[in-house]
């Protein structure tokens, strides 16, 4: 290979590279949004139970009614943070997905120009 196809092959690679990063950039800011819709859904569950404890505590006619009331929202509460942690999961195991098909993607473009620059310089 000559210094130009050397300066060329390079410029290929930077050009390669920065538009890899771009795609990494665009995959973190795709999944930071979903992590943070995610985050504010839990954060209005736990809003929606405050509110509902304080109107229990003031509606309630007595002292077994109030634990009664308490006991059903704790269970309503803990039922629905595990299916908030079944979703979460969920979410998790599909990012740790796109972030290898991104990896894997990123590998075969690096092998098939690996692959092609050895032909030349053969």
């Amino acid at each position: 290979m000559t210094a130009k196809d050397n300066l060329a092959a390079m410029n290929e690679m930077g050009t390669k590279g920065a538009e890899r990063l771009n795609s990494l950039g665009d995959l973190n800011l795709k999944i930071w949004e979903r992590m943070a819709a995610r985050q504010l859904e839990a954060l209005n569950l736990m809003m929606e139970q405050s509110v509902r404890q304080m109107k229990i505590a003031s509606e309630a006619k007595g002292y077994n009614e109030f634990v009664k009331a308490q006991v059903e929202l704790a269970k309503e509460a803990s039922e629905r943070m595990m299916e908030e942690v079944r979703t979460n999961m969920s979410l998790a195991n599909e990012v740790r997905d796109e972030y290898r098909a991104w990896a894997q993607a990123g590998m075969s473009e690096l092998t098939a120009e690996m692959k092609k620059n050895a032909a030349k310089a053969a």
